[in-house]
């Protein structure tokens, strides 16, 4: 039988606690905030993020394991469901639009609540030193050659109107794998229309090109930053977007 312990909040309503909990982790799996495929956090961090218990939790994840949502193995527990469709076109990855050429490249992917770089900072709004999401992206080639890597800052704004984006400070620990592919998706559901500005440099006394991505709103209000490095003499950088047509 389905039990509370004394770190559980009373029920709201007639649905047991474990229930309610797996609902919640229901919504965050459908619409992508853990991606299929992707391992869920822990049970304790599980536990942090819904104000219960582990006990809850791991009645809530048997649910969702009975239902077929959830499966796991050695490694632990993995989304299982397609999540909602996506928009954008599939070439539209993380970073948005940039296609890698090494099709054997090994893609690591973590997000921080941090302090952002300081020029990220700056042209977010930012106030010094105050922490917000961040998400750092490397690409390595199977022998572990530097290929590319990101440091995307999002910002106060972005963390206020999409509520995907924001569920990811309870998990930002470094560690839980995240994938923001859908980042810009998510943002147009939100009501938001996307402003792109691609600059790129050189990286000074290096072979490799910084591209800076800057994506604002409809307000000239800023969403988020995206500082990408591509080493030159291992990869090439190919931008390819498809727009939906118009409505």
């Amino acid at each position: 039988m389905a039990r509370t312990t004394p770190n559980d909040p009373p029920p709201v309503d007639g649905r047991p606690l474990y229930g309610r909990i797996a609902a919640l982790l229901l919504d965050e799996l459908r619409d992508g905030t853990i991606p299929p495929g992707e391992r869920l956090p822990g049970e304790r961090h599980l536990a942090a993020h819904f104000g219960v218990s582990r006990e809850t939790v791991r009645q809530a994840l048997e649910v969702l394991r009975r239902s077929g949502v959830v499966a796991t193995d050695r490694r632990g527990s993995h989304a299982m469901l397609p999540g909602r469709p996506v928009e954008s076109p599939d070439s539209l990855v993380f970073p948005v639009g940039a296609r890698p050429a090494d099709p054997c490249a090994v893609d690591q992917a973590t997000v921080v609540w941090e302090v952002p770089p300081q020029e990220h900072a700056r042209e977010l709004g930012l106030a010094p030193h105050r922490p917000t999401l961040v998400h750092h992206y490397r690409s390595v080639t199977p022998d572990g050659r530097a290929l590319r890597t990101a440091v995307t800052s999002f910002s106060a704004v972005a963390l206020a109107e999409v509520a995907e984006l924001a569920r990811y400070r309870d998990r930002a620990d470094g560690a839980t794998p995240a994938q923001l592919g859908r980042a810009y998706d998510w943002m147009r559901k939100a009501g938001l229309c996307l402003h792109h500005r691609d600059s790129i440099s050189q990286v000074s006394q290096a072979a490799s090109v910084r591209v800076t991505r800057r994506v604002h709103d409809q307000y000239a209000r800023p969403l988020e930053i995206t500082d990408l490095v591509v080493h030159a003499e291992q990869d090439a950088l190919v931008y390819e977007f498809t727009l939906p047509a118009a409505v």
